[in-house]
């Protein structure tokens, strides 16, 4: 039967029907599925602002490059894990940035709140630049495990780089986990801001520290 051997009533209601055949699945297909579409709130993390009163006060200058990391976390998105093999995403919820650049903002504020360095900056401002410190982001995430509260864990690879020689003269691994108080998103972010200040804060001070032992020994200071 074809549409031109019904009446034009007819016609009109197969029409209807092919039309609503073709707009069903494209409507299906745009169901938002959780963790994807525009969040619902931002979260932004803040720079570490107490150190140790005995570190060095320096006169060299350093370049932070943006943070690698892999593609999981090269992203807005809060990332979380249920097991060692997946990753998933809180709904509805992200960054103000995508991590890598968000951490590097953190960790120059957190020299310059430091008071102890004469000048800190990312490597596309032209800072000529004493020292380049390279940062891998290898975890940042919110972990579960059984019925518990999420875990928060955060791992940096810190490489400290002298110039001009660009000798890698400090490699740290700085890690911290801290367990949320409660399930809710708000208690997580509390959980990703006091960890990740504990990562900086440490960061921070080694590389002062073996920057300025290495600038000391090659008798600039």
């Amino acid at each position: 039967i074809t549409s031109s051997s019904l009446p034009l009533l007819g016609r009109r209601r197969v029409m209807t029907l092919i039309g609503a055949g073709i707009l069903l699945p494209s409507a299906a297909c745009s169901s938002v599925l959780p963790g994807q579409g525009p969040p619902e709130a931002l979260y932004r993390l803040t720079p570490k602002s107490t150190f140790s009163p005995t570190l060095p006060e320096v006169e060299w200058q350093l370049v932070i490059e943006t943070p690698v990391t892999n593609a999981s976390l090269n992203t807005t998105r809060i990332a979380l894990q249920r097991n060692a093999t997946q990753v998933e995403y809180f709904a509805k919820a992200g960054w103000v940035d995508r991590a890598p650049a968000m951490i590097q903002t953190l960790i120059i504020e957190s020299f310059e709140n430091s008071g102890r360095i004469v000048a800190v900056g990312r490597e596309n401002i032209g800072l000529r630049s004493d020292f380049v410190l390279k940062v891998e982001v290898r975890e940042f995430q919110a972990v579960y495990q059984d019925d518990a509260p999420a875990e928060v864990v955060v791992t940096m690879i810190l490489k400290l780089v002298q110039m001009p020689r660009r000798a890698i003269i400090g490699y740290k691994r700085v890690n911290h986990v801290t367990q949320a108080q409660s399930p809710s998103l708000d208690a997580i972010i509390a959980a990703f801001d006091d960890t990740l200040g504990k990562v900086l804060k440490r960061s921070v001070e080694w590389t002062l520290v073996t920057g300025e032992q290495a600038w000391v020994e090659r008798g600039v200071g």
